[in-house]
């Protein structure tokens, strides 16, 4: 029964490339970078994506009787109150997600309805078009936290219709890109120069040296998640072998599919002609499948009004796709961190309402808490005078660095966790410990130098919204366990 049970290797890959490939991070890389951007996503994919992924598997390996998640990797390895620090961060970083999301998931639903992005003319109550989808993101995540509490869990099933419809998304858009590209003749609406175009970009932004290697985050961001999937070790049939196996094929896979999708946005749009078209990095996943209906209808001989129609078609399907994925991973994302960085964490650090679940299992009163807190940063940056560029690229590059800085304590913490001699390794990679320290330091500054360039790169506002997220939970995190260690002492 037992090995009936085991994940199998084709079950193991296929789970990583369904947790960590994104449709929408290709459309993002090729308005931030075009086909420039495709070597950082090889470099992230092999000094990044593989060796910290089997540094989680050794840690899940070892430790997969604890609770605690990232909380107990990090304690057991470098003490309790850095582990707090740095899980507290984490689960920020998933506070800053929502706030994108529910701000972003009212594009997928204009697009449905109107068959492109329509939020940058919305206003109500004399609101600019910014702060109304601030009003409306506040009230997203009222509704969803109100009835998330209640215990729906079958909404969760959404997340995996929408999963199967983003990857529907995917083989429509490389099927139609082919189809495109014979009709054409291997024509290409963004020239491609060599090696020229792989290393230089076509984008202003990202001329400079500094302004390059910091595109390292938006590439790492893309492979995020490793740390959820490294948890199921102990469950995959024969896990020495098959689990470095499975996840040198995954990131093969992941590459190749994120490489081959970066060229393909080429073979419908040329990239300097996206600033016309009112593309921003909250809608230009819909903005370039609109495109590549329009350039496939014109390709294929339709009439103008004939390919207008199949690319709105296009965006609407992307938009259905896209709003069903967001749905089913916010009922999902709104209480699964909250409440396993509560319950893995000494209780005594909570007060006794925000650890206290109710009656459908759920830590209501913290996930009202953690509502405050993501309503309040939503007003922050809708109400901040930003159009609505700014405020996209802005949410994106607040995800990105608060996502990031996570990985600077799992990864900074892996040579004091192989120290430990107490502990049962029945999945073991890093074996030598001065090529283990190697490793560690140069992938440690890799994240670190991406992160830090990313920050000196934009403008000074930018800046401070990039850092304040992992900046001020680790001071909340920091102050709230030195709390907690006096009421220790006081006992």
């Amino acid at each position: 029964m037992d090995k009936q049970k085991k994940i199998s290797l084709t079950s193991f890959i296929l789970m990583i490339f369904t947790t960590i490939f994104g449709f929408a991070n290709t459309p993002v890389a090729f308005i931030q970078m075009g086909y420039a951007s495709i070597i950082w996503y090889v470099l992230a994919a092999f000094f990044f994506f593989l060796p910290t992924a089997l540094m989680f598997a050794e840690y899940g390996s070892a430790l997969n009787e604890s609770k605690g998640g990232i909380y107990s990797w990090l304690a057991e390895s470098i003490g309790p109150k850095l582990a707090f620090m740095g899980t507290f961060i984490w689960l920020f970083s998933w506070i800053v997600w929502m706030v994108s999301i529910a701000s972003k998931v009212w594009i997928p639903l204009s697009t449905i309805f109107a068959g492109s992005d329509q939020t940058q003319s919305w206003a109500i109550f004399g609101l600019s078009s910014t702060q109304t989808i601030g009003v409306l993101a506040i009230l997203w995540i009222v509704m969803v936290t109100f009835v998330a509490s209640r215990g729906i869990s079958s909404i969760a099933k959404i997340s995996s219709i929408g999963g199967i419809a983003i990857l529907g998304l995917n083989a429509l858009f490389l099927i139609l890109s082919v189809i495109i590209l014979i009709v054409n003749h291997g024509a290409l609406q963004e020239p491609w120069h060599g090696m020229t175009s792989i290393i230089t970009s076509r984008n202003p932004n990202y001329q400079s040296p500094i302004a390059l290697v910091s595109f390292i985050v938006f590439a790492i961001f893309a492979y995020g998640g490793m740390e959820s999937v490294s948890g199921v070790t102990d469950s995959i049939k024969n896990p020495k072998k098959n689990f470095p196996k499975g996840l040198i094929v995954s990131t093969l896979l992941i590459l190749f599919a994120y490489s081959i999708s970066i060229f393909f946005w080429g073979v419908s749009t040329n990239w300097s002609k996206l600033g016309g078209q009112n593309a921003n990095l909250g809608n230009i996943s819909y903005v370039l499948m609109e495109n590549l209906g329009n350039f496939a209808g014109q390709s294929f001989g339709m009439s103008a009004s004939a390919s207008t129609i199949f690319g709105h078609t296009l965006a609407r399907i992307t938009g259905l796709s896209m709003f069903m994925a967001y749905t089913g991973a916010f009922f999902v994302l709104i209480y699964s961190p909250l409440k396993s960085f509560i319950l893995g964490t000494p209780k005594e650090i909570w007060t006794p309402r925000m650890t206290k679940l109710n009656k459908h299992n759920i830590p209501e009163f913290a996930m009202w808490v953690q509502a405050i807190v993501v309503i309040v940063i939503i007003m922050a940056v809708s109400f901040g005078g930003s159009n609505s560029t700014l405020f996209y690229s802005k949410l994106t590059l607040m995800g990105n660095i608060s996502t990031s800085v996570p990985y600077l304590f799992l990864i900074g913490a892996f040579p004091f966790f192989k120290k430990r001699q107490d502990l049962n390794r029945p999945f073991e990679v890093y074996k030598n410990k001065t090529m283990t320290n190697i490793i560690t330091i140069f992938v440690w500054l890799v994240l670190a130098f991406g992160i830090i360039f990313t920050v000196i790169s934009d403008s000074l506002s930018n800046a401070l919204w990039m850092v304040a997220g992992p900046v001020i939970s680790g001071l909340v995190a920091f102050l709230y366990y030195s709390r907690y260690e006096r009421k220790l002492k006081n006992k």
